[in-house]
């Protein structure tokens, strides 16, 4: 279900305590006991079951009756408390249509000092231990919900582009609150629904800017046509979350194959004279 900004704005100020305290406390159970919630929220039981009743409804909360009554916090709670946080900062002030949907993030359009992009990242119950195995950033803690999984990958992206904007081609980033990302948006499509007139120089653009990356030590991590970004005047490249360093264990193979990538699709669609051999040389240096 699609994010409402209605029902965010709306959200009376003992939802956003039920939703705060049900975050706290999903830091010591898995489904937090209703006779727990109602002493950290304060609230009378008739009012709690009012509240909970209210974001069951917009799904931001589920219940489960086994072992015990218990409350969780569901993603679409999570991105409430996110957009909550940053518009009262006011680094966003209108949330516009989705962008799209991904494996682990969506996106929207909004508007703060100008337009901006908001991602929201969204690490799947399902993927979590996947994720959790193969990313290093994850904490190695004895209980950790899986939806907490999102607010370190966004942490993780941020830092990228915090660190690589004014260097090479990527969003800039604005805000960051718990999964969510709020960065200038781009006006373009990524290079997978466009049709290059010039697709020699685009790639050779991207692979200046995989080389730059590479050089302050960044390497994307999962490169390919579909999050190299064109707006006719130059491509940008999008999704920093899985990024590594030189230094990781396995850089070579993760380079080798974001570069390998990256070829592929240009000799398939616009038959480059091209190899990976020369391209992963001149991103190393």
């Amino acid at each position: 279900m699609p994010i409402d900004a209605d029902d965010i704005r709306e959200l009376h100020r003992f939802e956003i305590k039920t939703l705060l305290a049900l975050e706290r406390l999903m830091k010591r159970y898995r489904w937090v006991p209703e006779d727990v919630l109602r002493r950290r929220t304060g609230l009378s039981a008739s009012e709690l079951e009012y509240r909970l009743g209210h974001l069951m409804n917009l799904d931001m909360v589920k219940s489960s009756s086994v072992p015990y009554k218990g409350y969780q916090l569901v993603f679409r709670g999570f991105d409430a408390l996110a957009l909550h946080a940053v518009s009262r900062k006011g680094s966003v002030t209108a949330l516009g249509c989705q962008l799209g949907v991904g494996k682990e993030a969506v996106v929207y359009e909004g508007m703060g000092l100008g337009p901006v992009a908001l991602k929201f990242h969204r690490v799947g119950q399902q993927s979590f231990q996947t994720v959790r195995r193969s990313r290093t950033y994850m904490p190695e803690y004895r209980h950790f919900p899986w939806i907490f999984a999102s607010s370190f990958s966004a942490r993780q992206e941020y830092d990228a582009l915090h660190a690589l904007h004014g260097e090479i081609a990527v969003p800039v980033p604005v805000d960051i609150n718990r999964n969510l990302i709020v960065m200038t948006y781009i006006h373009g499509c990524p290079v997978v629904q466009a049709t290059l007139e010039n697709p020699a120089d685009v790639f050779e653009e991207v692979v200046e800017n995989v080389r730059g990356a590479y050089a302050l030590g960044y390497i994307h991590g999962d490169l390919s046509e579909f999050n190299v970004m064109v707006d006719g005047k130059q491509a940008w490249i999008i999704d920093w979350p899985q990024w590594v360093a030189p230094a990781h264990p396995s850089a070579d193979e993760i380079l080798l194959r974001d570069v390998t990538n990256l070829c592929t699709y240009f000799i398939r669609k616009y038959h480059l004279d091209i190899s990976v051999e020369e391209t992963l040389e001149r991103v190393v240096g």
